[in-house]
């Protein structure tokens, strides 16, 4: 396996801190909002990274957090009248909703920033008892001075790491950024601490997390591999490094690894251009399933342009896959293609390289489809095939759709009535031997873009496939 570690700027082939095992952290959400289309695309990158892994062989422990305390948590309660707990439960629970409809698998562990707050004033204390952390009349900073590899994740330069961070004239330098906010006797979140009332600033929050539910304590590293969005490399991982390697006295994570941005039509994604921002919209419109493929399908450090014209593009070739599973007709499987298996793994070991992988699909479809035409009753192949796409459905996330609903996706409810209603009838006719009326149904489904097949199991259907 190799992976392209952001911190060193190059693949480097992939070694554990413990045989057969990967601890892999990845930032999750702000939950005041609905998910958007650039977590869609973070979660699916690192879900096809822990798919791999464990098809590799390894045993993963995979964390994702949620930040439910945050300035746009706080807004949002005072838009809405809301509690935190209200808010952060609501998006919380539909977040979940959206990743499961994208086939994204639940984290072994989802920690919240509000369930470590004791944990997060103690590290807090401890970093200040160090002399990492000093204290301002609005709350606690970070020394970055004291961090000699401060900046070595991001590779930022000195002057523009001073400008991105929020200004504060006392601060002892402009880059220093908060681990703890002060609150006011009025603040309606606040917590207790020894240095202060206040709440957590979002740095610490991941550091804080790591050291409770993953990290190593007797490893050169925390973790094997941190992840998320590209956005998130400077401040918030140059940050989080830095403060774990100043209280633990070991670097927090071995690999980082980054997802590019996504675009709407060549444009940043954002809720002021009017573009389809949120997930949501999304999913109102399209299978799952069919978004994830979409997504998964460029590479995940280059960056995203979602357009519906590469979609339907997208789609075609997933048809493809499911075209297949329904020409093969079968329920089980034998084993799974060793040299298709094989090539399609090391693909997917060499950075994720999704392009490389999804063409040695499209060859296998090619090949198998080209050998069934000529040998339509080769059990073997067919039960092999059903292997080969149980193993594909295992790795990235697709295939998981009835083959016969799956060209059922996209029609109205009212037509699907009516469409069976009038497949119905017609099975009725051909009882009958009323063959003359069999057929006019037939002509007036074509005509609603519908076509049919009698197989042995019954008539089945599908739409026409845009």
């Amino acid at each position: 396996m190799h992976i392209y570690n952001s911190k060193t700027r190059q693949k480097e082939k992939f070694v554990p801190l413990e045989k057969n095992k990967v601890k892999i952290y990845v930032c999750g959400p702000t939950v005041y909002d609905d998910a958007h289309l650039g977590h869609a695309r973070s979660s699916i990158a690192f879900d096809l990274l822990r798919r791999v892994l464990k098809a590799d062989g390894y045993e993963v422990a995979f964390v994702k957090n949620y930040t439910d305390i945050d300035d746009k948590i706080l807004k949002k309660m005072s838009q809405s009248g809301k509690s935190l707990g209200e808010i952060t439960s609501y998006y919380i629970d539909r977040y979940e909703s959206d990743m499961n409809a994208i086939n994204v698998s639940l984290p072994d562990i989802t920690p919240k920033a509000t369930e470590s707050i004791d944990k997060i004033i103690t590290y807090i204390q401890e970093l200040i008892e160090k002399e990492f952390a000093y204290i301002l009349e609005d709350g606690v900073y970070f020394d970055t001075s004291k961090d000699k590899e401060y900046l070595s994740i991001s590779h930022m330069n000195i002057d523009d790491a001073r400008a991105r961070v929020d200004s504060n004239k006392d601060k002892k330098d402009s880059k220093d950024f908060v681990l703890w906010k002060f609150t006011k006797d009025n603040d309606e979140v606040s917590y207790k601490a020894s240095f202060g009332d206040g709440r957590p600033g979002w740095h610490i929050e991941c550091s804080v997390m790591i050291d409770e539910h993953l990290a190593y304590k007797d490893k050169e590293y925390q973790i094997d591999i941190h992840g998320g969005g590209a956005d998130l490399l400077f401040p918030h991982h140059e940050n989080e490094a830095s403060q774990s390697r100043c209280h633990s006295g070991v670097n927090l994570a071995k690999y980082w690894m980054h997802n590019g941005f996504v675009q709407i039509n060549n444009e940043k994604m954002s809720k002021s251009l009017g573009n389809s921002f949120f997930l949501k919209d999304s999913l109102e419109t399209l299978d799952g399933e069919i978004l994830r493929y979409y997504l998964l399908s460029t590479h995940y450090r280059a960056n995203f342009n979602y357009s519906l014209d590469d979609l339907k593009i997208s789609k075609k070739r997933l048809d493809k896959l499911y075209r297949l599973k329904k020409k093969i007709a079968v329920k089980s499987g034998s084993s799974t293609n060793k040299k298709f298996k094989s090539k399609f793994l090391k693909a997917l070991k060499d950075d994720l390289n999704i392009s490389k992988a999804l063409s040695f699909i499209d060859e296998m479809i090619n090949d198998t489809n080209q050998h069934l035409d000529s040998n339509p009753k080769d059990k073997a192949l067919k039960k092999e095939t059903f292997s080969n796409l149980e193993f594909i459905s295992e790795v990235l996330g697709i295939g998981l759709i009835d083959e016969n609903l799956y060209f059922q996706l996209g029609i109205d409810k009212e037509l699907k009535q009516k469409v069976e209603s009038l497949i119905e009838q017609r099975s009725e006719a051909k009882k009958q031997k009323d063959f003359e009326k069999a057929d006019k149904i037939r002509d007036e489904l074509t005509v609603l873009n519908i076509s049919i097949q009698d197989t042995p199991a019954g008539t089945v259907w599908e739409g026409e496939s845009e």
